[in-house]
């Protein structure tokens, strides 16, 4: 999960990592480079390129990126919790579920504290069985979350119709697994099975290409912010191609469960970003 005080963005497939602003080259960071263990560091086992994150009746565990961020790309492989995970949350926002039921992916955004934005999709293939790459994409335009490279969701810059847009305030990058069965499976109906722990979300893999603050000065949009510095600024990336449209159709046609903007139940007034 990428995250700052005032400004976080939430996805169930979240980013962990990001390179250096001044080389705009993609990279594999090393784990203890990039992260630091900032909760419960005994259950999370380092192997190799992998982070395994454990979590039993005792606690949950997580990581945090050493630095911040504004705008790029990075991406993580993941393999979820296998078996009854119901109540477990792996965040990037995986919601646990009972043996045999989809796991969902849940993608959020925080602006200056304000959340409300989730969007839930099915996943078309098991996330425990297998290492899948969850990705992130951030411009001043655009947000992209994609599963194995198919994007899922796009959050588009609406700040001239008053809609508030992440674009100044840098992000950490954390990783967490924990118990939420208050409301994670079935809206809480379905409690952990504690049984069944420990449980183990790994994740692997972290690719970082993004502007990085760095620590002499506090200035991220002299840093960051000027506009056509880096790949991302480019015209290409400022709306998605034609391809990845299609694609994203695809994911919301098939396996978009639940959309802030269709719940009339919740809101009384849908959101500015929802009405076109």
């Amino acid at each position: 999960m990428a995250s700052n005080i005032c400004t976080r963005l939430e996805i169930a497939i979240f980013m962990v990592g990001f390179v250096c602003a001044n080389l705009v080259l993609p990279m594999c960071g090393n784990i203890s480079e990039v992260f630091e263990y900032n909760w419960a560091p005994n259950h999370i086992i380092s192997q190799g390129d992998q982070i395994k994150l454990t979590l039993d009746n005792v606690s949950g565990c997580g990581f945090e990126s050493k630095k911040k961020y504004l705008f790029g790309q990075a991406s993580v492989q993941i393999k979820l919790i296998e078996g009854d995970s119901a109540g477990t949350v792996t965040a990037f926002y995986f919601l646990g579920n009972v043996s045999g039921e989809p796991y969902l992916v849940q993608t959020n955004i925080y602006v200056n504290g304000t959340g409300n934005r989730e969007q839930r999709h099915t996943l078309w293939f098991d996330p425990t069985l297998d290492f899948h790459t969850y990705s992130f994409f951030w411009n001043r335009h655009l947000i992209v979350f994609l599963v194995d490279g198919i994007p899922i969701r796009v959050f588009t810059n609406k700040e001239d119709k008053g809609v508030l847009f992440p674009r100044q305030q840098a992000m950490s990058i954390r990783g967490s697994v924990w118990n939420a069965d208050d409301w994670a499976t079935q809206g809480g109906k379905v409690k952990i099975n504690w049984t069944n722990a420990p449980f183990f979300s790994t994740f692997r893999s972290f690719i970082i290409d993004a502007c990085e603050l760095l620590p002499e000065t506090d200035d991220i949009m002299a840093q960051c912010g000027k506009l056509g510095r880096f790949w991302w600024d480019k015209p290409a990336f400022v709306v998605l191609n034609r391809h990845r449209s299609h694609q994203l159709k695809w994911a919301r046609r098939k396996h978009l469960v639940y959309d802030y903007c269709k719940d009339k139940a919740r809101f009384t007034e849908l959101p500015r970003e929802c009405i076109s």
